[in-house]
């Protein structure tokens, strides 16, 4: 800084001029700093910090930055959707349905549609007693084969057995109409007959049996509750 002092005596004026001259900093302007330069330009932060710093704030990368980003801009803009986004379904996509229909076939259910039970398990009765009229259709409870059908006047009356695996199989009895055949893969879609009165019966019924190894069980254990 200068100072200039003028003074008129005459005219009782005194003029005072003061020339002041900025101080450069002597700051590195490449992109790869100095250590003098990041001592100058920082006050905060490590060396490395404001190795990095320096780096990124410098004008010829945020220039470099700047042109790079614009380019990817109008890059991904007049690429195609399908390159952008291979096997990813639009939701505008339109799938047709077809005519083939869907059925669900239940693992285990009744053997009637309206179950109507008179007489349940018991010792004396090894089975369950399901009412019913004539000609209602009977399925069987699970998937499996027919391994008997049987026709007959006395005791159980006209009956099927289905074998369903792992030695378990049930017993239809007292059927009026049989509509499967010995060795027919059946499921819970499948007609076996239609309920009646035939053999030892005092009514229209279906007596449904569970076995176990040929021993009955309790058909609740594996009937759904």
């Amino acid at each position: 800084m200068r100072k200039i002092f003028l003074t008129l005596p005459k005219y009782r004026l005194a003029v005072q001029y003061k020339f002041i001259k900025r101080r450069k900093v002597n700051v590195d302007e490449s992109i790869i700093p100095t250590p003098k330069t990041l001592r100058k330009k920082y006050r905060v932060g490590g060396y490395t910090r404001r190795f990095f710093r320096h780096i990124f704030e410098h004008k010829r990368i945020k220039k470099l930055l700047g042109a790079n980003m614009a380019i990817m801009l109008v890059a991904t803009s007049l690429m195609p959707t399908s390159t952008l986004g291979k096997g990813v379904v639009e939701e505008n996509t339109v799938i047709t349905n077809s005519n083939i229909p869907l059925t669900t076939e239940k693992s285990v259910q009744y053997p009637v549609q309206n179950l109507v039970i008179t007489q349940g398990y018991k010792f004396y009765h090894p089975g369950l007693d399901i009412d019913g009229l004539t000609g209602d259709s009977i399925n069987p409870i699970k998937k499996g084969i027919v391994v008997e059908v049987s026709y007959s006047r006395f005791a159980y009356g006209n009956s099927v057995i289905v074998d369903h695996g792992n030695k378990l199989t049930t017993l239809y009895a007292h059927l009026s109409k049989i509509d499967v055949e010995e060795g027919q893969e059946v499921n819970t879609h499948t007609k076996l007959g239609e309920m009646g009165a035939t053999g030892r019966s005092f009514g229209d019924h279906l007596h449904l049996e569970v076995r176990d190894h040929g021993i009955p069980i309790n058909p609740f254990s594996v009937l759904p509750r």
